[in-house]
């Protein structure tokens, strides 16, 4: 139970109309290619809000390559597009060090920057290329900055690594690693169009149908939408909803439900609390209020937690996967009430 924060201020509620307004504008610009989606491109948002990554998960053909470079456009951000492949080289990634002359004719050596020094990077196919070459990722996408030769460079802000991996042809494919995976806010799923939605993906893709995505938003101004997620307040009785709902999902915890050890092998870390909550917090933004509710919680809790819960064998065999038991968990978990004078 929490009583109410106090009033916003006139200054908050004017930089909340206006990221609502922004984000509105960016929806608005990226409707005009992609068909539909609008859970997929909300998260987007919402990760992008917070200053997480997102990892998509989709069959071929759902326009997910398209959908990121869109969100680029429209936040005038910096775009590069990497293709996994098997013999993909971290230097691929982040660049290299190389001998070059200089003026005078000497040696010396230059670094030559990667791909990843920009400002949204997709990872396309991310699981097509081995462990040590995704694991390049991962101080950037961590700590923003890349090291090579023992010098550490910083990247651009904001830094965002948007992923994709197809959940059908696994031949030839490296499943990422649990540190990997657990570095995305999001692992979201793009699910096919409803027939509606197809129909007219086909009317504007075999016609002169051309759309123009025009920037509404800068780099500056996320980075100070970011700011403004940070102090929206946590109620005290959705932090200790947050708190079960996590820690239920730990075989190993004595207040996690008995069916859970049996589905559970492991379950999500603090980074999993941690990222729920910001999220919860710009989703409520996104919303119009300068709270989180535990709506938000229950509503972000599937795409934060499903790639931190590893099922066990028994569960898998059963056809039970980290959604069914994220589901499973929401549904029973006792919800904090509401009383008078109370969020």
């Amino acid at each position: 139970m929490s009583t109410l924060p106090p009033p916003p201020s006139s200054e908050e509620m004017a930089r909340a109309k206006s990221l609502r307004e922004s984000f509105a504008k960016i929806k608005q610009q990226v409707s005009q290619v992609i068909v539909g989606q609008d859970s997929a491109i909300e998260q987007l948002l919402i990760a992008m809000l917070a200053g997480g990554h997102c990892l998509l998960e989709g069959v071929p053909g759902l326009a997910k390559t398209l959908m990121v470079r869109s969100l680029a456009q429209a936040m005038d951000l910096d775009f590069h597009r990497i293709q996994f492949t098997p013999d993909l080289m971290p230097a691929d990634i982040t660049g290299t060090d190389i001998i070059q002359l200089s003026e005078s004719g000497a040696r010396q050596m230059s670094f030559v920057k990667g791909p990843v020094f920009t400002q949204i990077l997709l990872a396309d196919e991310i699981n097509r290329t081995p462990p040590k070459t995704q694991a390049a990722l991962l101080e950037a996408m961590q700590e923003h900055c890349v090291t090579i030769g023992g010098k550490t460079y910083k990247l651009s802000e904001p830094f965002f690594v948007l992923a994709t991996q197809n959940p059908i042809e696994q031949e030839g494919t490296y499943p990422l690693p649990e540190a990997q995976r657990d570095r995305f806010l999001f692992q979201t799923l793009v699910d096919y169009p409803s027939r509606e939605q197809e129909g007219e993906i086909i009317e504007r893709t075999t016609g002169n149908f051309t759309g123009a995505i025009e920037p509404v938003i800068t780099g500056q101004e996320i980075l100070e939408y970011q700011r403004v997620v940070r102090v929206v307040p946590l109620p005290e009785h959705v932090k200790q909803y947050v708190l079960d709902l996590v820690r239920s999902l730990r075989p190993k915890e004595s207040s996690a439900p008995k069916w859970v050890a049996p589905w559970v092998q492991w379950g999500p870390g603090p980074r999993a609390c941690q990222q729920i909550v910001v999220a919860s917090k710009a989703r409520a933004l996104l919303n119009g209020r300068l709270h989180v509710t535990t709506e938000d919680i229950q509503a972000l809790a599937a795409p934060v937690l499903r790639h931190r819960i590893v099922p066990t064998f028994g569960a898998q065999a059963e056809g039970i996967d980290a959604d069914a038991i994220v589901a499973r968990l929401l549904n029973e978990l006792p919800k904090p009430q509401a009383t008078a004078g109370v969020l």
